[in-house]
């Protein structure tokens, strides 16, 4: 893998920094299709449930994209994330192989991308020590994305893993040497931290890490049915392990408003334009284009639109979802031997990394 050489990123979070890294991911588009080999994406979940549409077309289709695209692709169930919710840690195996299940049933080939888990890479995780030597607690404070987890965390004080996501997040990275993370707008504050942990592994060591670069995508945001945001904790979301008949309730009981002529207008009429948006993207065709055909029909005729075009575009990915279910030991293996691959690349950088501290001993 050729490391590329990136260009600074302004601080996370203003109009600046989401702007520059719009810029820079249009042009990292170009490059990915022009030689995808010079890429290695990490990317992952924490295990806390069924994947749901709003995954499904805000990260997960992207990462079979560049899969597809011939980028190095790998896929981390970070199960020491969720060690501080005993609701998900009490059955943490279930909760892997859900996610194992979900990844496979999309596309995800363990042949071409390396899926595996935190608990399983001793070396991963021991390069989180010095990296939180490089960053301060004042800068852990500061960073938005942990507020906002703390805050939605229903912890009653938090935890020190917890605090320092954001340092084993980088560690999640640059283990691997990853130079590409696909993420959303809300997750920049987390990658500047792994830009500076590596920037600052390399001014006080020597060269070891790249700084990966963030590609940020246009996920569109779907809203869940009681027209929130879309989450496994709320039980708004359709979960793609969902049956058809499941599905209809679900979008059967969806938020809509009262007006009777359906339109796309995501500002004045989130629910129904989250709903319409839903069934274009099943469709592949422009919302506007489904509230169109419906027109005067109504909120009826809207859900049975949107029940009908998410049953048939989920209907392939439920099929090999249910085959792979049925064989556990096929999913055991896809973890062990794709945690076998993360841990001898894991292996080789903290070698690196324990030449460059003159810890070699």
């Amino acid at each position: 893998m050729t490391t590329l050489t990136t260009a600074p990123v302004p601080a996370p979070g203003d109009a600046l920094g989401t702007s520059a890294a719009r810029t820079r991911s249009a042009v990292l588009e170009r490059q990915i299709r022009e030689n995808p080999g010079r890429f290695r994406v990490l990317t992952g979940d924490r295990p806390t449930g069924r994947l749901h549409l709003g995954h499904y077309f805000g990260t997960l289709h992207n990462r079979v994209r560049l899969q597809d695209l011939g980028v190095e692709l790998f896929v981390i169930i970070a199960d020491y994330q969720v060690l501080t919710d005993r609701d998900v840690a009490d059955d943490l195996t279930g909760h892997v192989e859900e996610l194992v299940l979900d990844h496979l049933a999309i596309g995800v080939d363990p042949e071409r991308s390396t899926v595996f888990t935190h608990s399983a890479v001793p070396a991963l995780n021991q390069l989180l020590l010095p990296f939180l030597s490089l960053v301060s607690v004042a800068e852990l404070n500061r960073n938005p994305t942990v507020k906002d987890e703390i805050a939605h965390s229903r912890q009653s004080a938090v935890s020190g893993l917890m605090f320092t996501y954001p340092v084993h997040q980088a560690a999640d990275i640059l283990f691997c040497k990853a130079n590409l993370v696909p993420v959303g707008q809300d997750q920049l504050p987390h990658l500047e931290i792994t830009r500076t942990v590596a920037r600052r592994f390399n001014d006080r060591y020597g060269a070891v890490f790249p700084e990966p670069d963030a590609l940020l995508s246009d996920a569109p945001l779907l809203l869940g049915t009681d027209g929130t945001k879309m989450s496994k904790s709320r039980g708004n979301a359709i979960a793609l392990a969902a049956d058809a008949d499941e599905t209809a309730r679900l979008i059967k009981g969806a938020k809509t408003d009262s007006e009777r002529h359906i339109s796309y207008d995501p500002a004045g009429r989130p629910e129904v334009a989250s709903l319409l948006l839903l069934a274009a993207l099943c469709q592949g065709r422009a919302p506007e284009e489904v509230a169109a055909d419906i027109g005067s029909a109504g909120a009826a005729a809207l859900k049975r639109t949107v029940t009908e075009s998410v049953n048939e575009y989920l209907a392939p990915i439920r099929s090999r979802r249910a085959e792979y279910a049925r064989d556990r030991a096929y999913l055991r293996r896809v973890l062990r031997e794709g945690n076998e691959r993360a841990r001898s690349v894991a292996d080789a950088t903290l070698a690196e990394v324990r030449t460059a501290m003159n810890s070699h001993y």
